[in-house]
């Protein structure tokens, strides 16, 4: 008998309690790796979520999921098809918890911190158990994960099932079973769900697969040919009918200057990008084979986008902010394989561990006080919107029984202003003459006689985006009616907007 082999006869008990003990410390591993990063971001996301006032695209977002299933159908026939599963669920939610800013996008602060999490854990699974925490504390340092974790969009959820969806696969190719794969096949249908963008994943996948086979899993290309085909199945009518509706974002048609300016826009700050970014390049060049993936999830999303913006028009960074967390891993790899460079010197292995650890917890805080700014104006209110909550506060401040209430300009005023003043009894909206419910549309039908809907109004409040005079733009049938029989006794200039106090003239 070897002595190792004696050694475990003569104390069985010992090894049981390393085991044991070994045992216990991989548990606490992936532990510490999903709710460090998650608490981290918990506590940049949350504070102040409700603070920011909702903007244009978080307006269609309460319009939508506050209508009735019967005219969200309506809805979707003719615009946002793409948005449907987010609205049906955002429905749901709102009917348990309200409408208010903090409640609409508390769904959305929770997705993002779930993401710092299980990119931790992908950390973990693709590189190591290092690259997987700074991965996740970094994800929850990026501006645009607190600002799009503070908005009532559905980019938090395309975000959270793309990782889900790759940390799923690689488990499925380590340790094949119908249950591993069924749930792969769930999330990517979530992920197409959440936004068509997010299956641009599927390429990286693919590529982890064929990595996967020239190492002797030769079953592997044919389960994840069923997981794709049937997981992007309950898509495809989705896509089929978004493709007739692709003329609500004609206007997006990428630049040169806008693909300048993608690292700014894609992570929130300049700062932030070159330093994600400048880290993503180390991290790719010594990762190895490891980088693939992350490479090909993080590159060719933009790529493909850019080159197809005059036809698809999908080049927004928001879109594509499912491939920060890709960016994330590689600059996680880098920073880690640039700690350990740093501390070469150190001879002993667990010095050298203590320093490299120092130091990644000196950059990272260094990290956390340089974003630190972006991150605070990732709460603020957007700077070219129109201040729509200050006017809900005036009009209802001043309003009386009998009032009414007109519109003009861009920026969708007639639905942000009856999301501010959703509680209590608003004016009536009295040029309305079909609802957005019965056009199907966001927008509504207004009186072909102006004159006519505003005979019996002693008073009315005028809400306008227009620049300059508040009437500008206006159709010159309410201009004339208006002029005529109603004179301005108030006028409260906002932030990009103006409102006016009509009282009808006494004859």
């Amino acid at each position: 008998m070897t002595s190792s082999t004696v050694d475990l006869v003569r104390r069985p008990h010992a090894v049981g309690t390393e085991i044991a003990v070994r045992s216990a410390r991989d548990q606490r591993v992936p532990l510490l790796l999903f709710l460090l990063p998650m608490f981290v971001a918990l506590a940049c996301v949350l504070p102040g979520i409700g603070h920011r006032q909702l903007w244009r695209d978080e307006h269609c977002t309460w319009w939508a999921s506050s209508i009735e299933y019967p005219d969200l159908g309506f809805l979707i026939e003719h615009i946002d098809v793409v948005f449907a599963p987010f609205y049906a669920v955002m429905h749901l939610w709102i009917a348990l918890v309200g409408a208010s800013p903090a409640a609409l996008r508390l769904p959305e602060g929770l997705a993002m911190a779930a993401s710092a999490g299980l990119l931790g854990l992908l950390g973990r699974q693709m590189f190591t158990p290092r690259t997987g925490l700074v991965a996740g504390l970094l994800f929850a340092l990026v501006p645009t994960v607190t600002r799009y974790g503070q908005e009532a969009r559905p980019y938090a959820f395309a975000m959270l099932f793309s990782l889900l969806a790759t940390l799923l696969l690689l488990r499925a190719l380590e340790r094949p079973s119908l249950k591993g794969w069924s749930l792969y096949t769930l999330t990517l249908t979530l992920t197409g769900l959440s936004h068509l963008v997010g299956l641009c994943v599927v390429a990286a996948h693919a590529v982890a697969v064929l990595r996967a086979r020239r190492g002797g899993a030769h079953f592997v290309n044919w389960a994840f040919g069923c997981a794709v085909v049937m997981g992007t199945s309950m898509v495809i009518p989705m896509v089929i009918k978004g493709s007739r509706q692709a003329g609500q974002i004609a206007w997006n048609t990428a630049t040169l200057g806008e693909l300048a300016t993608y690292p700014m826009e894609l992570f929130g700050s300049w700062f932030t990008g070159a330093v994600v970014m400048s880290l993503g390049v180390v991290g790719l060049l010594t990762a190895g084979h490891k980088a693939l993936v992350p490479a090909v999830w993080a590159v060719l999303p933009p790529v493909l986008t850019f080159l197809t913006s005059d036809r698809l028009h999908l080049f927004l960074p928001r879109y594509l902010l499912f491939t920060v967390p890709a960016w994330l891993l590689l600059a996680a790899a880098g920073a880690v394989r640039c700690a350990d460079a740093l501390t070469f010197a150190v001879r002993a292995g667990r010095w050298r561990r203590l320093a490299s650890a120092a130091l990644m917890t000196g950059a990272l805080a260094g990290f956390a006080f340089q974003a630190l700014p972006a991150l605070m104006s990732a709460r603020q209110d957007l700077p070219g919107e129109p201040d729509f909550a200050a006017a809900g506060r005036v009009v209802t401040a001043g309003q009386r029984p009998g009032d009414g209430i007109i519109f003009n300009g861009n920026f969708g005023v007639r639905k942000a202003m009856a999301y501010e003043l959703r509680e209590g009894a608003p004016p009536t909206d009295v040029l309305m003459k079909r609802t957005p419910q019965q056009t199907g549309w966001y927008r509504a039908n207004e009186c072909d006689v102006p004159s006519t809907c505003l005979a019996g109004r002693r008073r009315l409040w005028l809400v306008s985006t227009a620049v300059g005079n508040p009437r500008s733009g206006m159709r010159p049938s309410t201009a004339a009616a208006l002029a005529g029989r109603f004179a301005v006794v108030r006028t409260n200039r906002l932030h990009n907007l103006t409102i006016q106090l009509l009282e009808r003239r006494s004859r």
